[in-house]
């Protein structure tokens, strides 16, 4: 099983472009630096962490405990083992943590060999990681930025790429139980809010 050490720590003024910045038109690398840092900016913004998120069973350190804990197994399914991380302490350092060995995936030369998952099937890893977790990443910003009050700085573009991706799916995503049921938008809703409503976020929640 292939291991990822993580020493080298994620560059933030590598990822310093504004999330609403065009994320499209990234590599999955840099979408992860992007997105990645942009979470971490709403970790650094959070001073209660026992305060509620738009996932009614989820406090903010759940959010963040959630992205830090649910990807290794993930990869090890598919024979790529992450060092853990403990959400014990500072969620700060341990988001660095995570996000400095999945970066150091992406940024390896070899980002795009094949990964096995026994549901998936084979596909690159490099997309692998930026289907299945950096779109996380991207839609629980929303979460933790909502539980302190704020609205956070998405790109509407990249957005509205998941809100397409999902709606084609919609029927085998609500079965799977991991999103709410689609919630009703105002009219002017753009499409950071309809992504968001979609997968079951109120949308005035934080209003």
């Amino acid at each position: 099983m292939a291991r990822v050490d993580g020493e080298k720590r994620i560059d933030h003024e590598k990822g310093s472009r504004r999330m609403s910045d065009s994320l499209n038109a990234c590599t999955p690398s840099e979408r992860h630096r992007i997105v990645a840092v942009g979470f971490a900016d709403e970790i650094a913004a959070t001073t209660d962490w026992s305060a509620q998120t738009p996932v009614p069973e989820w406090t903010a350190r759940d959010v963040v405990a959630h992205l830090i804990d649910w990807f290794p197994p993930f990869l090890q399914a598919g024979g790529i083992a992450l060092p853990s991380v403990s959400t014990d302490g500072d969620l700060g350092a341990a988001w660095d943590q995570r996000t400095t060995a999945v970066q150091s995936l992406l940024d390896d030369g070899d980002s795009d060999r094949d990964f096995t998952h026994p549901q998936l099937g084979t596909l690159p890893l490099s997309a692998a990681v930026d289907r299945f977790y950096t779109a996380d990443i991207f839609m629980h910003t929303w979460d933790l930025a909502q539980a302190g009050g704020r609205i956070p700085d998405l790109d509407p573009e990249y957005a509205a790429n998941l809100l397409d991706g999902l709606r084609s799916m919609e029927e085998m995503i609500r079965q799977s139980g991991q999103f709410g049921t689609a919630r009703p938008v105002p009219g002017d809703a753009g499409p950071v809010v309809s992504l968001m409503a979609f997968i079951g976020r109120d949308p005035e929640f934080a209003s």
